[in-house]
């Protein structure tokens, strides 16, 4: 009798644990979101609340979208609006909703051989760039943030190229640091910048147009393309990171003292 009752005690034990297992959920995102740090602060609350582990795969947005159209992920946050919509309208994802903004900046040395601090458009701007054939970064993987770099060179109709154009196929951080060390110019979003600022010496020498609004953007797959991805928790996940709280670690994550993100719903 006893070893039955023990028995049962260890049956009872291990489906307590299997039950306390937390739940998976797949986000696809770029690698800016992540190098600025904010998921440290913006996902435990609700991997807490829910008995949740988000399994974070930071990428470009490019690939972001293809790991959600080939179902490998449950949700997606990225910020390359064009290739969103078409994300949507192939119909690999059922919503598009806004959940914060930043913008992009234009980094380089502090000495800027292209005179680009005295420059009043972004257009100029980039003709500058050319002009003085000075050292030029691009991620180069099909990033938003190459997405967006690739549309300021199609504003002055110039395909960048030659000695002083490296594209290095890499995330936003390491990208940075590559454009550091060649004490070139590159465009970051200004997040990344910021939390990366102290281990580089790279400064902001053009911001503040509309043409370098960056906006972010959270789609949950679609369970009609792939019925095996956990909707409910996706759901979950979205209204989290759009809800009060969510909006509310956004508003308040800063890095030196400076806000990385500016929510979308507050």
């Amino acid at each position: 009798m006893s070893r039955f009752i023990f028995f049962i005690f260890l049956i009872s034990v291990v489906f307590s644990s299997l039950s306390a297992e937390p739940r998976r959920l797949r986000l696809s995102t770029t690698t800016s979101t992540e190098n600025s740090g904010l998921f440290t602060k913006l996902h435990p609350p609700f991997e807490e609340k829910y008995n949740v582990k988000i399994d974070v795969i930071a990428v470009g947005t490019g690939k972001a979208i293809r790991l959600a159209e080939n179902g490998d992920v449950d949700v997606v946050l990225v910020h390359a609006p064009k290739a969103e919509f078409k994300f949507i309208e192939e119909g690999y994802g059922i919503e598009r909703l806004s959940v914060m903004q930043n913008d992009f900046v234009i980094v380089g040395p502090n000495i800027d051989p292209a005179n680009l601090k005295y420059t009043q458009n972004i257009e100029d701007a980039m003709f500058k760039l050319a002009d003085t054939r000075s050292s030029f970064i691009s991620r180069g993987d099909d990033s938003g943030t190459h997405k967006k770099e690739k549309y300021l060179w199609e504003l002055i109709e110039l395909n960048p190229n030659g000695y002083w154009y490296l594209s290095v196929g890499q995330g936003m951080g390491q990208t940075l640091i590559i454009a550091d060390n060649k004490q070139g110019y590159t465009l970051s979003d200004r997040g990344t910048y910021l939390a990366y600022k102290n281990r580089i010496k790279l400064d902001i020498v053009f911001e503040n147009n509309h043409h370098l609004k960056n906006p972010y953007h959270v789609i949950i797959v679609s369970p009609e393309k792939h019925p095996h991805i956990d909707y409910a928790l996706a759901k979950k996940y979205v209204e989290f990171i759009r809800g009060e709280e969510g909006q509310s670690i956004i508003k308040n994550f800063k890095v030196n003292g400076q806000a990385l993100f500016l929510p979308n719903l507050n």
